[in-house]
């Protein structure tokens, strides 16, 4: 069972949702691409070794696209999901997403997770923030609202970090790295690093939801708050955070295994 998932199980003793209305969810609300999208964080994983993807020639592609398959993420969520997501809060969760505003919302959510140029992204969101501070305007403090709602329980930074343990001590077992990594030292530098991770992940979440939700009223945003910050919703938000960090963790793991097999040792 996925190590992020497991503790939350107690919470899902309702009878789980079926497989078939499990695959609706993905599409309704947008989670599928979410999943889908964390194939676009596969070029970050050469930087986190201190080395490049030409570093690994033409193996790279073709090694990055197979352990980053849409198809297999989303049989991993839907495996996970089948035994912890109840039919109540699916119901919940996708009838919201299935009215006028929710569809809406989830299509501006898929264009927003599959756009390639991060960098682009946070630049327009940033300037969208800046913009809003300047004026006054209570829409920034409604957007900080909906990241606050999302990740209610403030575990990203953890996850993120656990993700990035897991990463770089799977590649030194696997030998990518001239040195063997301690995992307590890694685990210890990060915990020291933790202050500055959560302010840098906050703008970067307010960047992107400014980026993400620009065409959207004032109005349509609280009315999306109003439902993330619906207990049920907020199940279901803790649920599919815990799945897909899990996956996440999964994959890159997987990553380090098959990086050892394309390239030799590589000092961090």
């Amino acid at each position: 069972m996925a190590i992020f998932a497991i503790a939350l199980m107690d919470a899902f003793q309702l009878r789980a949702a079926d497989r078939d209305r499990l695959d609706a969810f993905l599409e309704v609300t947008g989670f599928g691409v979410a999943l889908d999208s964390i194939a676009l964080a596969a070029g970050d994983a050469p930087a986190m070794l201190g080395m490049q993807t030409s570093d690994f020639g033409s193996d790279w592609s073709r090694v990055s696209e197979d352990v980053f398959d849409t198809d297999k993420m989303q049989t991993m969520a839907l495996d996970i999901l089948s035994e912890t997501l109840s039919d109540e809060h699916l119901t919940h969760a996708a009838e919201f997403y299935a009215s006028p505003l929710g569809q809406r919302l989830v299509e501006a959510e898929n264009a927003s997770h599959m756009v390639e140029d991060d960098e682009a992204k946070q630049q327009e969101g940033r300037a969208l923030v800046a913009e809003g501070v300047e004026q006054g305007d209570e829409r920034i403090e409604t957007l900080q609202a909906l990241n606050e709602a999302v990740d209610s329980d403030g575990n990203s930074v953890r996850a993120v970090q656990e993700i990035q343990v897991r990463f770089l001590m799977a590649a030194s077992n696997a030998g990518i790295l001239d040195r063997q990594l301690d995992e307590g030292a890694l685990r210890a530098a990060m915990k020291a690093g933790e202050d500055e991770m959560r302010m840098s992940m906050k703008a970067g979440a307010l960047a992107n939801a400014a980026y993400t939700y620009q065409d959207f009223t004032d109005e349509e945003l609280k009315e999306y708050l109003a439902a993330l910050e619906h207990p049920d919703m907020q199940t279901v938000y803790q649920l599919m955070n815990a799945v897909q960090f899990e996956i996440m963790a999964n994959r890159f793991e997987e990553l380090a295994s098959r990086m050892a097999e394309m390239h030799p040792g590589q000092e961090l």
